[in-house]
């Protein structure tokens, strides 16, 4: 089958898996980041409690590998922290499953996150590699035209001169979409552009085609992926209804939204 605007998929989105208690050693640090980090035993357990083989998009839309009977399922993961090889990798593909990873390609081959090499085995051994911005912008939606052509088209060639393949799948950092960043990774030769947003309906934009992704974070219930892929109203709704909240307030002056998620990391720490 082949994702098409207007059609359905289920995405679910990771960050990095560590061994407990190991939360710097792949990824951005600090708080914020922090939360979306799993431990090792905890990403296991999502797995087993997913009740499909999830599938992988080609260049071309097309989607493989055992899905849902009917909507594809796709295990996303951001950022490019070298957990995606030391970690997520082996333990997916201990079950013959495969993942769409996320690169931020200003941190290839620094601390904590994916070098070159890594990069090219995850591809060759069957995972999507994809764009995850260049340096991961606080807030990629106010970027300026041509801020958006450096993110989206200077990571995706760096990626393509790196795999010698073309790359045409991307995620939206922070979760920050508009209608100029779908328009520009479409320029830049993005054909799915995975958002943050929790809805199961494919959008387009410039002929780039929108998919969003359910959010997998630190502590959740970890048998909640495992009923989002299965189509459970009650949490995909629960998500929605979370989004639409940060949506409006992101949207307000002075950005509530900042200052409120700030507070609520003050406290968790």
């Amino acid at each position: 089958m082949r994702l098409a605007a207007g059609g359905r998929a289920i995405a679910i989105m990771y960050h990095d898996v560590v061994a407990s208690g190991a939360l710097s050693s792949s990824g951005f640090s600090g708080a914020g980041a922090d939360i979306y980090k799993l431990d090792r035993e905890e990403f296991v357990d999502h797995l087993a409690k997913m009740p499909f083989p999830p599938s992988v998009v080609d260049d071309a839309g097309t989607v493989t590998g055992s899905s849902a009977p009917e909507d594809p399922v796709f295990l996303t993961f951001d950022d490019g922290g070298v957990s995606a090889y030391t970690e997520i990798a082996p333990i997916l593909e201990e079950r013959g499953w495969r993942g769409l990873f996320f690169v931020t390609t200003d941190r290839i081959g620094t601390t904590g996150f994916l070098d070159p090499a890594q990069i090219r085995e995850l591809a060759s051994g069957g995972h999507v590699i994809g764009s995850h911005s260049c340096s991961h912008p606080k807030r990629i939606s106010a970027c300026s035209a041509a801020e958006l052509r450096h993110e989206w088209g200077d990571s995706v060639d760096a990626l393509e001169q790196l795999l010698g393949a073309a790359v045409t799948t991307a995620s939206v950092p922070g979760g920050f979409y508009s209608q100029a960043v779908g328009r520009s990774a479409a320029e830049a030769g993005i054909r799915t552009l995975f958002t943050s947003e929790p809805t199961t309906r494919i959008g387009q934009a410039d002929g780039c085609l929108l998919v969003g992704r359910y959010g997998v974070w630190r502590g959740m219930p970890t048998s909640t992926t495992g009923r989002i892929a299965a189509g459970a109203v009650l949490p995909r709704w629960r998500q929605s209804a979370w989004w639409s909240l940060k949506k409006a307030a992101k949207s307000l002056p002075g950005d509530p939204y900042a200052k409120l998620r700030r507070v609520l990391l003050d406290r968790r720490g």
